[in-house]
């Protein structure tokens, strides 16, 4: 029986540790690819297709973007909202500063690598308790 457990956590102390370092790269990539966000305030107006959104972005240019139905709901019955647009794209809006998806890739890789560090100290317990 302390074979088996023996194996179980070495398992997943490389499982845990492997698969957390390769989502934490991901979690990298994706944050190098979602670029540079900027705060600054919009005015919410309807337009032909719905709610939108114009601001005015760091070189002076003005952008409109539609909203979507979450953001509708976030921001019903306000006239301005402090939204976040894409550094050098044009149209490209959002209400958080982080992605939500890198987010949640960097989450799960902390939990994998938390799996992982579990997984060693139990390891290294049952190592020392049994002499």
């Amino acid at each position: 029986m302390d074979a088996t457990i023996d194996a179980v956590a070495e398992i997943f102390s490389w499982v845990g540790f492997g698969l957390g370092a390769v989502v934490a790269g991901v979690a990298l990539v994706m944050y190098l690819f979602d670029g540079t966000w900027l705060p600054t305030r919009g005015v919410l107006d309807d337009g032909e297709h719905g709610r939108v959104v114009r601001w005015f972005d760091e070189d002076g240019g003005v952008n409109e973007a539609r909203l979507t139905h979450e953001q509708e709901r976030a921001l019903a019955g306000k006239s301005m909202a402090d939204i976040y647009y894409r550094r050098g794209g044009r149209g490209r809006m959002r209400l958080t500063q982080g992605s939500p998806a890198v987010r949640a890739v960097a989450y799960l890789s902390l939990g994998l690598l938390g799996v992982g560090i579990v997984a060693l100290a139990t390891s290294m317990i049952l190592l020392f308790t049994r002499g």
